[in-house]
C-alpha cells in the first residue's frame, strides 16, 4: 500500500504540469487545424478566439460544430454528384430531355438565369403549374391527397419527421399505399429526425416500403456531425407532381404546438417538366444514403419509370437549384447574392434566421443605398435564441442603411422566400444564414413569373399586418446587456 500511496502523491504532483501540457497540445493542434481548414478569414478568426477563450471546450466545440470533415461518405457523395450531373462516365439519370431556353422578361431575368446555370442549377423548364401554400394544414391536405392518388411510387425526403400525430398519420398513409403495391421510399435526416424511433417504421417496411437515414449518427466512426445536414423537403408522386418548400412533417407545422401556436410557412406544389429535377435530386440523395440506384436497369429499376415526359402547359418557368457541402460552389448563396445585386425596385425576404455572410450583407446594403425597397421579415418568437440574438446584431446594421425590418408576431415564421422586383422569386428550404448557404444540403425553386411574384407579394403584405416594424431610433436604444449578448452571439455566425 505504501508504494501505491507514493505513486498517487507523485501523480498529484505531476497532474498540473500534465494538464498544462495537454492543453497546449490541444490548443496548438486545434489552431493549426482551423488555419488549414477554414477558407474565410472571419470564420478562422472567430474559431481561434473560441479556442483561446474557452480552454478544452473550445476545441471540442470546433470538432462538433466547426469542422466539416469530408470523410469517405462525403467523398463518395462528391464522386456520385459528378456521375449524376454528367461529370462522370455513368449514364445520365434523366431519360427525358430537359426543356431549356431563355427566361422570359427583363434583362435581369436573363442575367439571373445565366448565373444559376453557371453555378450548377438544373436547366430552366417552361410550362409548369405552381400552387403556393401559405398554411401548413392546406399544404398537408394537398400532399396527403397526392399520396393517396399514387399509382407507381412515392418518394419523400425531409429534414424532420416527428413521431407525433401528424408523423404517424403520414406513415400510416404510406403503409397503406405500400400494401397496395406502390413503391414507397422515405429518406430522413438523422440529426433533424433524432426523435424518430425505428419501431415506428416497421409497419411501413413490412409492407414493402423502404426507409433510409441521411448521414447516420455514429460516435464510433466520428459521425456526430451537427453540420452537413440534409435540410431539403421533398415529396414526389409518380414523377408527375412534386412538393417542396419549408414544411417538415410534424404537429408544429400544422399549428398544433402550444409554444409556437400558428405556424406560417411557404410550400409549393409543382406539376410539369420541373418535377423531373426534383426527382433527380431525390434519386441522387437516395442512391447516396441507401445505396440503391434508381437508374440501374440490371436491377429492373429503370430510370424512365420515375420520370414522365411532360411538355407542360402551365404558365410558370421554374428552375430547380440545390446546394450542399459536396460541391465547391455554394449555388443558392451565389444566386441570392446575384439576385440582390440585380434588383432595381424590390428585395423582399422572409426567413426565420438572418445571419448573412459579409458578401450578402454588403449586397443588401448596396441595394438600400441605391433606393431599392429592401424589406426583411423575421421572427418575433424564436425557436432558437442564439441565431435570434445574432440576427438582431445584423438587423441593427440593416436599419441604419434604410432596410425595413419586421418581426412576425402572429406565431412562428418559417417561410424561406425571396422576391426580386416584379418577376423573380425563390421558394424553398434555404434560410438566409450561413448554415443553409454554406453547411447544409438545401433545395429551392427559382420562379421567373410576374404572376407568382404577385401572389407571394400579396401573402408577404398580409404577413406585415401581423408584424412589428422596428424603429431604427428605438432599436438603437435597446439595453446594453442585449447589445452585448448580440455581439457575443454574432461571433458564432460562421456556424449559425
Amino acid at each position: 500500500m505504501t508504494w501505491l500511496t507514493g505513486l498517487w502523491h507523485d501523480m498529484v504532483d505531476w497532474l498540473p504540469a500534465l494538464l498544462v501540457l495537454l492543453h497546449l497540445l490541444i490548443f496548438w493542434a486545434t489552431i493549426v487545424w482551423i488555419l488549414m481548414t477554414k477558407v474565410e478569414s472571419t470564420s478562422a478568426v472567430a474559431w481561434c478566439l473560441i479556442v483561446i477563450l474557452v480552454p478544452y471546450f473550445g476545441a471540442l466545440f470546433f470538432v462538433m460544430f466547426g469542422y466539416q470533415h469530408v470523410d469517405r461518405p462525403l467523398r463518395r457523395k462528391r464522386k456520385q454528384l459528378e456521375q449524376f450531373r454528367g461529370g462522370g462516365t455513368g449514364e445520365p439519370l434523366e431519360p427525358v430531355p430537359a426543356l431549356n431556353g431563355a427566361a422570359p422578361g427583363s434583362p435581369c431575368l436573363h442575367s439571373l438565369q445565366r448565373v444559376a446555370d453557371r453555378v450548377g442549377a438544373h436547366p430552366l423548364t417552361h410550362g409548369n403549374h405552381v400552387d403556393f401554400y401559405h398554411h401548413g394544414p392546406d399544404a398537408f391536405t394537398a400532399m396527403l391527397e397526392a399520396i393517396r392518388s399514387a399509382q407507381h411510387h412515392i418518394h419523400l425526403e425531409f429534414f424532420i419527421v416527428q413521431p407525433d400525430e401528424l408523423g404517424r398519420h403520414v406513415l400510416e398513409e404510406l403503409t397503406t399505399k405500400a400494401n397496395a403495391g406502390v413503391q414507397v421510399r422515405l429518406l430522413y435526416d438523422a440529426m433533424g429526425s433524432h426523435r424518430m424511433r425505428r419501431s415506428l417504421l416497421v409497419p411501413l417496411q413490412e409492407a414493402g416500403g423502404e426507409t433510409s437515414v441521411f448521414l447516420p449518427l455514429n460516435p464510433l466512426r466520428r459521425r456526430i456531425q451537427i453540420n452537413m445536414r440534409n435540410h431539403r423537403k421533398l415529396l414526389i408522386v409518380d414523377g408527375v407532381v412534386g412538393f417542396t418548400g419549408g414544411l417538415n412533417i410534424g404537429d408544429e407545422y400544422v399549428g398544433k404546438d402550444p409554444y409556437f401556436g400558428y405556424w406560417r410557412d411557404t410550400h409549393l406544389r409543382l406539376r410539369g417538366p420541373g418535377v423531373a429535377d426534383l426527382q433527380r435530386v431525390f434519386c441522387e440523395d437516395w442512391d447516396y444514403a441507401a445505396g440503391e440506384s434508381l437508374r440501374d436497369g440490371a436491377h429492373a429499376k429503370i430510370g424512365a419509370s420515375y420520370f414522365k415526359t411532360d411538355p407542360g402547359d402551365g404558365p410558370y418557368p421554374v428552375q430547380v437549384i440545390d446546394s450542399g457541402p459536396d460541391r465547391d460552389l455554394k449555388s443558392i448563396r451565389e444566386v441570392y447574392f446575384a439576385a440582390i445585386l440585380q434588383a432595381r425596385k424590390r428585395v423582399w425576404i422572409a426567413s426565420p434566421y438572418f445571419v448573412p455572410d459579409a458578401g450578402i450583407l454588403d449586397a443588401l446594403r448596396l441595394a438600400a443605398y441605391l433606393g431599392v425597397d429592401v424589406r426583411f421579415l423575421g421572427q418575433f418568437q424564436p425557436d432558437k435564441w442564439i441565431p435570434q440574438y445574432a440576427a438582431q446584431y445584423y438587423w441593427n446594421q440593416m436599419l441604419q442603411v434604410g432596410v425595413k425590418v419586421y418581426q412576425y408576431s402572429r406565431g412562428m415564421l418559417h417561410s424561406k422566400v425571396m422576391m426580386i422586383d416584379d418577376d423573380w422569386a425563390s421558394v424553398g428550404s434555404a434560410n438566409l444564414d450561413n448554415r443553409s448557404l454554406h453547411l447544409n444540403f438545401e433545395l429551392n425553386c427559382l420562379i421567373y413569373s410576374e404572376k407568382a411574384v404577385a401572389e407571394l407579394a400579396a401573402a408577404f403584405e398580409s404577413d406585415l399586418e401581423y408584424a412589428i416594424r422596428l424603429d431604427p431610433k428605438v432599436f438603437a436604444r435597446r439595453p446594453f446587456a442585449n447589445r452585448l449578448l448580440e455581439n457575443a452571439c454574432r461571433l458564432m455566425s460562421p456556424v449559425l
